[in-house]
């Protein structure tokens, strides 16, 4: 059973999404308006680009979010840290993929340095490593000031509720899926504060909020229904198996 994606005349209003024509161009090209960017994805290469960062980033973008990935969105020839800085300060929401060698990278501490300064929203997800092991590591190559940024963002993510996951025995499945419905509804939510801030109807926050949410309880149902169809199909296959084998030794 193919899983419903969200509606984007519906999330548009919430979320300024893309239109689907707009999405099927988006992957691998890079962002046109970094001020339509929902979630930057904030990872380190060597550990989690081909696995979880790509995983999420695909998935986001299969449900008509516009999430940014540095592989994805840039081209040659863009400058470095003045894309990330800009995309950073004008996205929606930061995923910072947290793991073993993600301290050891100056450009991954500035990022979320970056955006606790520019007080986004984190959603951290702890791969392979402990909220306690996080920690700046200078090898005396940076500069003071910018440890004193990474440690205050370090302790800030310490201390922000996040997705643990162990890679020898987790499933990479339903991380993202979870990912992704956090991202959701973080979405919403800051959308919805934002209305009413602007003396929006509180009536129309809510009806969004109730319409929105049943597309993404939809689309869940639909997959526990997949996965009961599946084992249902499972059990009675084998269990005809085992008929066939028991008439036979009979």
């Amino acid at each position: 059973m193919s899983m419903k994606r969200y509606s984007s005349a519906a999330m548009s209003s919430l979320l300024s999404l893309q239109t689907p024509a707009k999405k099927k161009m988006m992957v691998n090209r890079p962002m046109e308006n970094k001020k339509a960017c929902d979630v930057f994805i904030s990872h380190r290469g060597i550990d989690t680009k081909r696995t979880i960062a790509t995983l999420l980033y695909d998935h986001l973008s299969w449900l008509n979010l516009q999430p940014f990935l540095d592989n994805k969105n840039m081209k040659p020839g863009d400058k470095l840290f003045t894309n990330i800085d800009d995309t950073i300060r004008n996205c929606k929401i930061g995923v910072t993929v947290f793991s073993p060698n993600y301290c050891k990278s100056h450009f991954c501490l500035h990022e979320l340095a970056l955006f606790i300064e520019s007080k986004k929203k984190i959603i951290p997800i702890f791969c392979d490593i402990k909220p306690s092991q996080l920690g700046v590591v200078n090898n005396g190559t940076v500069p003071w000031k910018d440890v004193e940024r990474f440690k205050l963002a370090l302790e800030e993510a310490k201390h922000t509720v996040g997705l643990i996951f162990d890679s020898s025995k987790g499933n990479l499945s339903d991380l993202v899926t979870n990912a992704s419905k956090i991202v959701i509804e973080s979405l919403i939510e800051m959308e919805s504060e934002q209305r009413i801030f602007n003396n929006t109807p509180v009536t129309h926050v809510y009806d969004d909020f109730r319409r929105n949410k049943y597309y993404y309880i939809t689309h869940m149902v639909l997959e526990c229904c997949r996965e009961l169809v599946d084992s249902v199909h499972g059990w009675c296959c084998s269990g005809h198996r085992m008929t066939r084998h028991g008439a036979s030794r009979g």
